[in-house]
């Protein structure tokens, strides 16, 4: 490149940007923290700092000092490095280990970074209903652009989180202390499912034209509720757990036989759940001759009252997330073929209530002998419906059910009322709608 007299230095776009571009070798960016070292409390208070070849101060021991020579004695090292055998050395090393002690001890505080949550949680054992009453949160982490948020709580039961359990609170604008004093409620929620079960309480930011966005979450295993106890929680929200990696879970997996794993495919298959049902049952025994009036005409020979009121966490059977289910009973065996009942469809949901009552005519001797056949179908406009889940009910029981059986016969003219599981196994010969 030449430049002439009285003209002004020139410097080619290429030249420009060969110096802007290759300003020498490439290294790695500090941190601020690399300035400030921590001591950790089982390091020797003896040990002085020393700059690093980078400018970094590090930790060096007396005796690498004395073999390194009038370098390692002199110049920086010696600003760093406090004099030792002296008590102010001392009190200084002492100093900067508690301050990293104190830091290290506020690692908790990235928790309350998210935020708190208060909420009450109450399982009614009368109703077999779970109430989780949501109150209010603090200190939300701010999510949109004004440094606000729109939050809202979510609600799901684990395992089998899906939109059969989930339950959501309002939404709340702008504010990162959002007051909801809101009570959802779950139905259909055993004991053993508080002993089993595990309730995940999640915070989210509602985004009308994105996606809404997660804030936090906490776990609490529903084992630690009492029946007919309020119990109040007031937790610091976290990050959801990472999820296992394949390669552990193939680890945890090797060494089971071929064997073993269909037979535990196939148990996992007969028990898996498809939602709870409600049933009543009561037994009306005949009628007596002056109270013929008073009751229908169908029931004054006495027989069994099938009332389904409703269903809950039913599995999904159509795209939309959703199922549009009904209910059919039988009472078994059946060889006129006139023991089936049907209730009303109801569309798009997974928790409906039906509230509806059928009658069998039936002797208490005959009864004995009887299967009660339910089961749960999803409907399909234009094709065969979808079986949701069923349950029998009779002498050859077993559980629950069998127990929810004696009961009715055992209390002639008392309604019962009983949760039971809905089962993926079509009971008898109910397939043939």
């Amino acid at each position: 490149m030449t430049v002439r007299k009285g003209k002004r230095l020139a410097i080619s776009i290429q030249e420009h940007m060969a110096i802007d571009v290759c300003p020498g070798p490439i290294r790695p960016i500090r941190q601020i923290s690399a300035y400030f070292p921590r001591l950790s409390p089982t390091s020797s208070l003896s040990e002085p700092l020393s700059l690093g070849p980078e400018g970094v101060p590090t930790a060096t021991s007396p005796g690498s000092l004395s073999s390194g020579g009038g370098a390692a004695g002199g110049g920086g090292a010696g600003l760093l490095s406090p004099p030792t055998g002296t008590g102010g050395a001392t009190l200084s090393a002492m100093n900067s280990m508690d301050t990293s002690i104190e830091i290290d001890s506020c690692d908790s505080d990235d928790n309350t970074a998210l935020g708190t949550l208060e909420f009450d949680l109450l399982y009614d054992r009368a109703t077999s209903s779970l109430h989780c009453t949501v109150l209010r949160a603090k200190g939300l982490k701010p999510m949109d652009f004004n440094g606000l948020a729109d939050p809202y709580v979510k609600l799901h039961l684990l395992p089998g989180a899906c939109k059969a359990n989930k339950l959501k609170t309002k939404i709340v604008r702008n504010t990162l202390n959002p007051v909801w004093n809101e009570t959802l409620t779950y139905c259909g929620i055993t004991e053993e499912d508080m002993y089993r079960k595990t309730l995940r309480v999640s915070v989210c930011d509602e985004d009308k034209l994105t996606h809404n966005e997660f804030i936090g979450e906490s776990r609490v295993a529903l084992r630690r509720v009492k029946p007919d106890q309020t119990k109040h929680f007031n937790i610091c929200l976290e990050h959801p757990p990472p999820l296992p990696s394949p390669s552990a879970m193939s680890a945890a997996l090797r060494g089971i036989s071929c064997y073993l794993r269909e037979w535990e495919t196939e148990q996992q298959r007969s028990l898996e759940e498809r939602g709870r049902l409600l049933l009543s049952l009561q037994y009306l025994p005949p009628a007596s001759e002056g109270d013929v009036a008073g009751e229908a005409l169908e029931r004054a020979r006495g027989g069994l009252c099938v009332g389904v009121r409703r269903c809950a966490h039913l599995a999904a059977m159509d795209v939309n997330g959703y199922s549009d289910p009904y209910v059919k009973t039988y009472l078994k065996p059946d060889l006129q073929k006139k023991s089936k009942h049907k209730t009303a469809v109801i569309k798009k949901t997974l928790n409906p209530e039906f509230n509806e009552e059928f009658f069998y005519e039936i002797s208490f001797t005959e009864l004995s002998t009887k299967t009660l056949e339910v089961t749960v179908w999803d409907y399909d406009l234009g094709k065969s419906n979808d079986f949701i889940g069923g349950v029998s009910l009779g002498c050859h029981s077993q559980g629950e059910t069998l127990q929810h059986w004696i009961d009715c016969l055992k209390n002639k003219g008392k309604k019962v009322e009983r949760w039971h599981t809905l089962t993926n196994e079509l009971p008898g010969s109910t397939l043939q709608d």
